[in-house]
């Protein structure tokens, strides 16, 4: 079986500005693949490229085997898009834009009725059947464009910040939401966001973009612990990037350990780094400690539970785990 979605040194650019630069990525099929970036690295226009709304410059983009785009109208195509917007039609009701791509597909009255009805009970609005879209909330909203994305039975399921005009509570309880009917209906999506917590917890596999080349790919838990690259350390949460003497190559690397891994000790000690707490920043569940090192630079430890914050000045001791600590080239 094809891959759902295959992008083969892909490159796309606008006025001589190139927005993808040789993009490779393979999507399987129900997956929940995200595409996370900071604005302007490429991952909007990278959709786009799969939705067949814009042609590479060079390279190959398949959906199920097949290049993307073509001649055939939006209802007729194999994949489908929710935008950050909903772009829902505003003079039809809920029922009529969940209708409206199988109307089109010409699906009889019956069929298409029944397809309505499972979408929205699927998104759990059936009883929003009749409602106009300017009469529902922005989750609503969502949760309708979703229904609609689907109601043609596409291959894959192009989302573009879907959440991002949601509020925190409201857009916490809809990345759940959206991961269970992906999971139940086995469905591809390829998501959009900038948001690492919700990538992180959301996807099953996400490619990591700057520039409009993939920097890394992999499980959240791969790209978490085993970041490929000094940037990719540095973008997803906190990390500290230290310099390194490797002692075999004698090469001058770098080690990336997280915060909630290094052990933080008072007193001196021997092995490891010495400095002093310069700051201790209460956060609830934990502290964020700050300690500078002899060196001068800035070491950030998070420390649980109540005696987590240590007095500025403190002289501290600080060790971790061998497999705590990713080695990285220069």
């Amino acid at each position: 079986m094809p891959p759902a979605v295959q992008l083969t040194a892909v490159r796309k650019s606008y006025g001589g500005a190139v927005v993808v630069d040789g993009l490779t990525l393979s999507v399987a099929e129900g997956e929940f693949f995200s595409l996370l970036g900071s604005s302007g690295c490429g991952k909007s226009t990278t959709l786009r490229l799969i939705a067949g709304f814009e042609a590479a410059d060079a390279g190959a983009v398949m959906v199920g085997g097949e290049a993307a785009g073509g001649r055939e109208p939006a209802y007729a195509k194999r994949v489908n898009m929710v935008f950050q917007n909903y772009a829902l039609f505003p003079h039809m009701t809920v029922a009529e834009n969940v209708a409206f791509g199988p109307k089109m597909a010409g699906m009889a009255r019956a069929a298409r009725d029944a397809r309505t009805r499972e979408m929205l009970t699927l998104v759990q609005m059936e009883g929003f059947a009749d409602r106009m879209p300017a009469k529902l909330s922005g989750g609503q909203q969502q949760r309708v464009a979703l229904a609609r994305a689907m109601a043609t039975n596409p291959q894959v399921v192009l989302l573009d910040e879907p959440l991002g005009a949601l509020d925190l509570k409201l857009r916490r309880e809809m990345q759940q939401e959206l991961k269970r009917i992906q999971q139940d209906r086995g469905l591809t999506f390829v998501y959009v966001t900038h948001d690492q917590e919700e990538a992180l917890s959301m996807s099953d596999r996400l490619c990591v973009m700057h520039a409009g080349q993939a920097m890394q790919t992999g499980t959240p838990q791969e790209i978490y612990s085993r970041p490929a690259s000094r940037f990719v350390a540095g973008f997803i949460g906190e990390n500290n990037v230290l310099p390194w003497h490797h002692p075999e190559s004698g090469r001058e690397m770098f080690l990336a350990v997280r915060p909630e891994e290094i052990r933080c000790s008072p007193g001196a000690g021997e092995g490891g780094l010495c400095g002093r707490v310069t700051e201790s920043v209460y956060q609830g569940a934990d502290c964020l400690v700050h300690v500078s090192l002899d060196g001068g630079q800035v070491v950030k430890i998070r420390r649980s539970g109540r005696g987590g914050a240590l007095p500025p000045g403190t002289e501290v001791h600080l060790t971790w785990p061998e497999e705590a600590a990713c080695l990285l080239e220069p």
